[in-house]
């Protein structure tokens, strides 16, 4: 089987959550909120250019220009593939912490 890395991970969750509004800077948003983590800016465009290559994600630019005259975002969905290689993460997940006591209530 095939692994994502962490970050890898946390992106296709952060746009699986974000649906249509998942762009660079609300990714990196989604991503602080969900870790509790400041974030670079550019910290989350290399995996998210890896997804991109591997077929997990695909882009769509977003129609006419910005409001301040920069570029058009870049906008980021699941594929099909991606949908089902997160879900499959959801799964490995769910099997290897099976049985595992909530650690938080667990003395050292």
């Amino acid at each position: 089987m095939n692994f994502l890395s962490r970050i890898e991970e946390i992106l296709l969750l952060a746009i699986w959550k974000l649906a249509d509004r998942a762009y660079g800077i609300s990714i990196r948003k989604q991503v602080e909120l969900d870790t509790g983590t400041d974030w670079m800016s550019g910290a989350v465009y290399a995996p998210l250019n890896r997804l991109k290559k591997n077929g997990y994600v695909e882009t769509i630019q977003a129609l006419g220009s910005t409001d301040l005259g920069g570029r058009p975002r870049i906008y980021y969905r699941l594929t099909s593939l991606g949908e089902k290689k997160l879900a499959n993460i959801q799964e490995v997940n769910r099997s290897i912490w099976t049985d595992v006591p909530d650690l938080k209530k667990t003395k050292s």
